[in-house]
Parts: structure tokens; sequence; C-alpha cells
């Protein structure tokens, strides 16, 4: 079926109205929505990335996603400075009731290659949420002014893509801070394109990239299994795959689906630690499940076991949860991000409320919508322990990792938006228990954040300042440690113990920075603040680019294997020079 008969169909078998079901020959159809309870909806699981109304004067304020003022009636794909798909734009929708109930009940089926994830499954609250947008309106006449769109040219910014190349070397410090607001916040979202042709990522002298695979449907973290498998979690499709490969090989020797029917997989760890795991577990959205596993497995043996069957009360926010264990197997750690930039609905509590509060899930954990979220939490791998808080405000902490030489637990952070530029550095740090790391009242230790001012003097002093600073907005995603000491594509020995992370790209700066691959400096364990640019060049131009990464991973060889969601391709980066010292 076309997407014009589709469409038609659609509004031929929900003639809706503002939520509003008309009876007709197809049933009952959707429930009539509520609008108060779509705003509701709204500001807990959408607000991060869209913004409902107009701002002062007119303004419209575009975040990570569209601004949604007006929606009722535009064309999909037609605001301006705001970089849609090609394959929205070219849906030939109209928001009206019928077509949004349709697109929101799964997105990326109803317009394939959207890079919008996110469904309201639940019919009441589509409804609901499609009432609420039904009542955003843009004044009669009104002047519109978009003040978040890109400048032309740029380049006069140290810390922007064109200025990036392997082995360029960031160390910031709170030092380097501006104050809040020193700049606008900026809508600069990535228009993704196609590969250009003869455009290659870049990486330091003595090594090789190519492409190692491609066809994958948003592919975003990847594991390494003890016998050199290679696992891919496709969030979006709900599955796992496999790949395998032969040391040394330019592509895999197959690849194929090793589980289906998840929700939004992201994490994959095996279990127990060391060569002869006998489980995989696969964080979902909201829940933990294992397989029974050998190594070797390219399909899994049977239906997954539920360890963990629900991380959070609430829905929407932040979605990608990483797990990982302990090196000696007795903890289970698993990631959850925030349900909102910097809980602004989060209600206010007594200081003896909070006391209370802080006694059972942690110092300055976050609480409503928020609770369990914005944390790492902990139990043990059967998940009979209660879940618990291990280290809170870490606002969304996406790639984890142990270090394998002292055991320490590390996370790769998304930091908070809308504060300007260069604020606020997103980070790579060991994790303390108990530590308390400012989001969402102070952040990088005793800087208060003016949007939950004075809300929290008796947290002052008490955030933990993260070990290394990354360029703000930059989308640090996941992280692992260089840990191979041989093999046909081995890197130097200088970067063994050395940390790698994916940046997925800025989209709320002004000049666009991250969409690479950055080393982060180790030395004995303790990380020295500094990171390396290490592989760049998947920016097209200050509008465009061709790849955002996600995943990283050491392959059986030596290799570092980076997964990029943009264009859904897997890269292979092997060291090809004289081992232990990189040639210039």
């Amino acid at each position: 079926m076309s997407k014009k008969s589709l469409r038609y169909a659609v509004m031929s078998a929900a003639p809706l109205l503002a939520g509003i079901c008309l009876p007709g020959a197809f049933g009952q159809g959707p429930p009539v929505g509520d609008a108060t309870r779509g705003q509701t909806y709204f500001q807990t699981s959408c607000a991060l990335c869209h913004s409902p109304e107009l701002g002062p004067d007119n303004t419209v304020i575009i975040k990570q996603g569209p601004s949604l003022a007006g929606i009722v009636g535009r064309r999909a794909g037609s605001l301006p400075h705001f970089t849609y798909t090609e394959a929205l734009k070219g849906s030939g929708y109209t928001w009206d009731a019928a077509t949004l109930d349709h697109f929101l009940s799964n997105p990326m089926m109803a317009v394939p290659g959207t890079t919008m994830p996110m469904p309201v499954p639940d019919p009441q609250s589509r409804s609901d949420v499609i009432a609420y947008l039904s009542t955003l309106k843009i004044p009669e006449g009104a002047t519109l002014k978009y003040v978040t769109a890109p400048p032309p040219g740029g380049g006069n910014d140290p810390n922007d893509w064109q200025n990036e190349r392997p082995g360029i070397i960031h160390h910031f410090t709170l030092a380097d801070l501006p104050p809040p607001f020193a700049t606008q916040s900026a809508g600069n979202g990535p228009q993704v394109v196609p590969q250009p042709e003869g455009a290659e990522p870049s990486v330091p002298p003595g090594f090789t990239v190519k492409k190692f695979a491609e066809g994958f449907h948003n592919p975003r973290l990847l594991r390494t299994a003890p016998n050199g498998d290679i696992f891919i979690a496709e969030t979006a499709a709900d599955r796992i795959r496999v790949m395998r490969t032969a040391d040394g090989a330019d592509v895999p020797t197959l690849i194929r689906i090793y589980a289906t029917g998840l929700d939004r997989p992201f994490g994959i760890a095996f279990y127990p630690p060391g060569n002869d795991p006998q489980w995989l577990y696969v964080a979902n959205n909201n829940s933990v499940v294992r397989f029974p596993y050998r190594n070797g497995d390219l399909q899994a043996r049977g239906e997954p076991q539920v360890i963990v069957p629900k991380l959070t009360d609430s829905g929407g926010g932040h979605t990608t949860r990483d797990v990982v264990f302990s090196n000696d197997g007795r903890r289970m750690f698993i990631s959850v991000g925030s349900a909102s930039n910097v809980a602004q609905e989060m209600h206010r509590k007594t200081p003896e409320e909070i006391r209370a509060w802080e006694a059972v899930h942690g110092l300055g954990a976050a609480w409503g919508p928020e609770t369990h979220r914005a944390e790492i939490l902990v139990t043990d791998p059967e998940g009979h322990q209660p879940l618990r808080s291990y280290a809170t405000g870490i606002r969304n902490g996406v790639g984890m990792a142990v270090n394998p030489q002292t055991g320490e637990l590390w996370v790769s952070t998304n930091e908070r938006d809308a504060l300007g530029d260069n604020l606020v550095p997103d980070y790579v740090t060991r994790v303390k228990g108990g530590g308390f790391y400012g989001w969402p009242w102070y952040y990088l230790g005793n800087f208060e954040d003016p949007r939950h001012a004075g809300e929290r003097p008796d947290l002052a002093g008490k955030a933990i300042v993260p070990d290394v600073l990354l360029q703000s907005h930059s989308a640090s995603l996941e992280m692992t440690f260089y840990t191979a000491t041989n093999g046909v594509a081995a890197f130097p020995a200088e970067y063994y113990g050395d940390a790698f992370a994916a940046e997925h790209g800025s989209w709320n700066r002004t000049t666009r920075t991250g969409y690479k691959i950055i080393r982060i400096r180790v030395d004995h364990g303790v990380p020295t603040g500094e990171y390396d640019d290490f592989m760049t060049g998947f920016v097209v131009d200050t509008s465009s680019v061709w790849g955002r990464p996600v995943g990283v991973t050491v392959a059986h060889d030596g290799a570092l294997l980076i997964t990029e969601d943009g264009n859904g391709t897997v890269w292979r980066v092997a060291y090809v020079g004289r081992k232990g010292n990189i040639e210039q």
C-alpha cells in the first residue's frame, strides 16, 4: 500500500477531531481525549524533546525535536529551521487527529526512516495527548521568530566540528565554564544524509578505518562475547543481532537475528564474567531480561527470563538502559536516564520530607516522575535483592563499563540542556557508590542550576565533580576500555587501559560538536582529565551529517568496532603501523 493510500485508509477508518471519535462502521474507535490529562502526559513523556507552546514575543522554541505549537493543520516536516528527516518530509501527512493517532501509535512503522523513536501505545493516553496538541494554537497574524537557527559559516569556535581531527587533545576544567545563559540556547539538530561519495572517517596515522557492515535498523550499543561474536542492539526494531567475524577480516562471516520481540533493548551483558558465560542479559526500556547462553549461540535458546520486571513507574524521557556486572559477579548495575531535561515538573518537598526520602533512596535522589531515574541502580544478578540507588544525580548515564584493572564502575553521561552553548559539559567518570552527581539542582560540583535556584541549599558542596569533562552537548553514549594485548589489529601498547567513547553529536549547540569517537586518557586506572579526538569526519557542513556514532567495542583481533545510527552502519578501526609506536 502506498503512503498516500495508507493515509487515506487511516483517515477513513479513524475520523477524529481533537481526539473525539465519530461513530462509524469500523467499531468503537479511539476513546475520547482529555486535554488536561494529555498535558500531564506530555510534560512527563514528551517535553524533554518538544516545546509545546510559543515563547515570549511569538518565539518558536526548537529543542531536540521540532516545536509542536500549531501542529494540528500543519504539513509534516514543514516547520522552518528544523532539520526533519526526508522520510517525514516525504510522508505526505498533514497533521490532524487521525494522522497523529496513526503516527503516535508506532512512529517508525508509520513513517519508516523517521528518527522519532517514542510511541504512545496506550489508546487513551494517545487520545489525551492529541486532545492537548489540538489546543496548541499560533495567534492569527503572529510573526514568528526562530532564534535557534544556526548561523551561516562557522569555524571560529575552537570546539566546532571544523576544528576536530584525530590527535587533537581536549582538557576542560571548572575554570573554563561560562555562566548560565552566556549564549542563547540553540536548536540545531542535524539533517542526516547518505554517506557522500568519497567521504570516509579520519583516524590517526598508522590506523585504517573501513565500513565493516551495513543495513542495520537503528544499531545502538554493541558488545563483544567471550568467543569473539559481536552482539548489536537494534533498539527501534526491538531486537538483538549477532555478527561473527574472523580475525583480521574486513567484513563479517555472517549476521543473524539473535532475539526479537524485546522492548527498545539497549544494554547487553554476559554473565558470569569470564570466558564461559551462561546467560546473556538485555536491558529493555523498563525491565531487565536474560537468555540462557553458551559461547557460539547465534539464536536465543527460548523465551527471555525476566530478572527485573520494572525499573521505573514513569515512561518517556530518556529510554536507553545499560547493564554491566561487577568483576566479582555479585552486583548488577543498571543505568536509567531522567524523564525530563531538568525535572521542571517535580513538586517541592519540605526538608523533613526530603530527609525521609533520602534515607531510603540516597543523597540527592529525585522523586515523583523522576523516582529511580537519573541514577545508576544496583541489585544482584538474580534480581532477588530490592532494586536500590547506587549513585544519584547522573542525568543520563547512557554507557557503563567496569574497569577490568581496578574494578571501578565508570559511566558516560549526557548532561542537561538549555543553559547555553557551553553548558553543561557531558562527562565520563568513575562512579562512587552512594555518590551524588548534581542533577537536577547542581552541576559539576557546586554550580547551582538557575532553574532550581534556592531549592536545595542542603546539597551545596555535596555534588561530586566528574573525572573527565567533555564538550557540552556532545551526547556521549557507549564507552569501553581497550584491553587487547595481541591480535592482528591490536593497537600500540600505549592504548592499553585507556577508554573509548562514542559521541552521538550535538543538537543544543550553535556550532556542531561531537559526531566522533574519543580516546580518554587513563594512567594506571586513573583518568587524567584529557581526551583526544580519535575518529572524526562524519559532519558534512553546518546543517548535515552522515554518521552518528553510538556504540564502541573491542573485537577479538584488537580492532575497534563502532556503530552509527544515522545510516545504520558498523565501522572497523585497525592498527597497521609498527607495533608499539604510531607512525608519523
